[in-house]
């Protein structure tokens, strides 16, 4: 498959978008990118379709070259909760799920038409058993995304009113701001859509920008 991708255009620009999307944690040897790209299939959906479903038992995660996708959990009731956003540049899964070999405890969406990269979780995992580069890279990203991010967001989602929450979702997130529906915004927030639309028109009223 790595020559596929070397050779055929239309997936050259995936190629390069995985290439940069590790390189912002680690810098990979060409003989480890082309072991990575070998574990890659190129996979598009259509809004609506589901990258992982609630119940199934995943085989890979993938890298969002173009597109958002959101990671939630429903309750008894069919009330959802948004986890996580992945937009581009970033790596969808249900990692635990995958770690595990465990059915899935949440579902992956597109919430746009999407062009993946879907990466057999397999084959990625000999792959990182074997290449000292490509473990510091899954150090370096466990550290991003599952310490200095997760932990804070936990803390807040406890700590801070959902006014606050809202503003520092504005702050960092401003490109998913931009492309969410605000019902989306709102369940990750923890909050009702009611909720929300009186924040916002709270913040209005105090003369604060909302992008």
């Amino acid at each position: 498959m790595a020559d596929d991708f070397d050779t055929d255009g239309r997936h050259a620009a995936s190629a390069r978008a995985l290439r940069d999307a590790m390189r912002a944690y680690a810098e990979l040897s060409d003989e480890t990118f082309t072991a990575v790209l070998a574990c890659c299939r190129p996979l598009r959906l259509e809004r609506g379709d589901y990258f992982c479903r609630l119940g199934s038992t995943p085989t890979r995660f993938a890298l969002v070259v173009a597109g958002l996708l959101r990671c939630f959990v429903s309750d008894p009731e069919g009330n959802e909760y948004n986890k996580i956003f992945f937009d581009e540049g970033s790596f969808p899964g249900s990692m635990a799920a995958l770690l595990t070999g465990a059915p899935s405890t949440v579902a992956i969406e597109a919430l746009e038409p999407c062009e993946l990269l879907a990466i057999d979780f397999a084959a990625f995992r000999r792959a990182l058993r074997e290449r000292a580069d490509l473990q510091w890279f899954q150090i370096r990203y466990l550290e991003q995304n599952w310490l200095l991010r997760k932990e804070p967001r936990e803390f807040a989602l406890v700590q801070q009113e959902a006014a606050d929450r809202y503003r520092a979702f504005l702050r960092e997130s401003p490109r998913l701001a931009a492309r969410l529906p605000l019902f989306h915004v709102a369940s990750h927030l923890g909050v009702t859509p009611t909720q929300l639309s009186r924040i916002r028109r709270a913040l209005r009223d105090d003369g604060e920008p909302e992008s």
